[in-house]
């Protein structure tokens, strides 16, 4: 994976975590005080897909945007930091980044979520500045497909702060056919045309189809129905404690969840999937090997606390141990 090239097309929000050990109730209201013993600053929304393929040794060229305030300075750092190449990373006067500031509160390392404080907004329209980044990801695409001689691999992160446009997709298809184009949008997965991938969760999956998807049978119905539906190539469902779905076009993989399923922080799993499983199909892998490998970053990343990546070696070691486990794996018919 080492030699993969993701270019990341993204929403990129500021995560903050501030955390505390409860000392007593305060007298001014029925709360509880917390001494701050921690304020960590993490790279978050698309941004943490970018981090975990660098982490995973993959080399990121991230396009997006953030405000010219403090969140959006150190937001750039961050990124930088993470070995990301800030690609097109533009910085615009006036806007506020968005920011998500989450409050911890317990003893040791055994702290819980309290409250999440959501700060800065959606990007105003701009069509200038919607056809510079457009413009400046499709250069680079181009410039990669040449130069490697092969397909190059976008990963379009859409968490609904207006950075991505869904048009982007067919926009890069008119240009780069073979591009393989992998997908995650919180809101409005099905205005992603022509996506190879597609990456939702069960509860996205479920709102896109007006179908709860609780039954392995279910899953089986209604998941080809969805990829045509969204007209992707390759659909894959994240279901949490039980593992994930791939849906081809004539059949489909049930991969059990790997590791435990008692989790300790699903914040930015999606990321690290969708970010594992761009960089793995950089490296040539094919669709089962790519949603395997997901699978092994996801059941890592879970055991994290708050927004995380996961390393090259954590990798390595979890699919050495996990003996018998691929072998395990069996298609279905669908």
């Amino acid at each position: 994976m080492e030699r993969g090239s993701v270019a990341v097309f993204a929403d990129l929000v500021a995560d903050r975590f501030i955390s505390g050990t409860p000392t007593r109730v305060s007298r001014e209201a029925p709360v509880v005080i917390l001494d701050q013993d921690g304020d960590r600053f993490v790279a978050g929304g698309g941004a943490n897909a970018a981090a975990n393929v660098a982490s995973l040794g993959g080399r990121a060229h991230l396009f997006g945007a953030v405000g010219d305030d403090r969140a959006g300075r150190r937001l750039a750092e961050t990124i930088e930091r993470a070995g990301i190449d800030p690609g097109s990373l533009l910085e615009l006067a006036g806007h506020a980044t968005a920011t998500k500031t989450r409050i911890l509160g317990g003893f040791g390392s055994n702290k819980q979520q309290i409250v999440r404080i959501d700060s800065g907004g959606v990007l105003p329209a701009d069509a200038a500045r919607d056809r510079r980044l457009r413009e400046a990801l499709i250069h680079h695409l181009e410039t990669a497909a040449s130069s490697a001689g092969e397909p190059p691999v976008l990963m379009v992160s859409d968490y609904g702060y207006g950075t991505v446009d869904p048009g982007i997709v067919a926009a890069v298809r008119s240009r780069l056919p073979a591009c393989h184009i992998l997908v995650d949008s919180r809101h409005r997965l099905a205005q992603f045309e022509q996506a190879g991938f597609a990456t939702p969760n069960q509860e996205e999956a479920e709102a896109l189809l007006g179908q709860r998807l609780d039954e392995d049978s279910a899953l089986l119905t209604h998941g080809p129905r969805l990829r045509r539906t969204l007209g992707c190539e390759h659909l894959l469902i994240t279901r949490g404690s039980r593992g994930m779905a791939l849906f081809l076009a004539d059949r489909c993989l049930m991969i059990p969840v790997y590791g435990t399923d008692e989790v300790r922080d699903v914040t930015g799993a999606g990321d690290t999937v969708i970010g594992t499983m761009a960089l793995a199909v950089a490296a040539g892998a094919a669709p089962a090997e790519a949603a395997a490998l997901a699978n092994f970053a996801g059941g890592i990343v879970v055991l994290k606390a708050g927004t995380a990546t996961v390393r090259q070696s954590e990798l390595r070691s979890a699919i050495g141990s996990a003996e018998g486990y691929l072998e395990a794996l069996q298609w279905e018919e669908c």
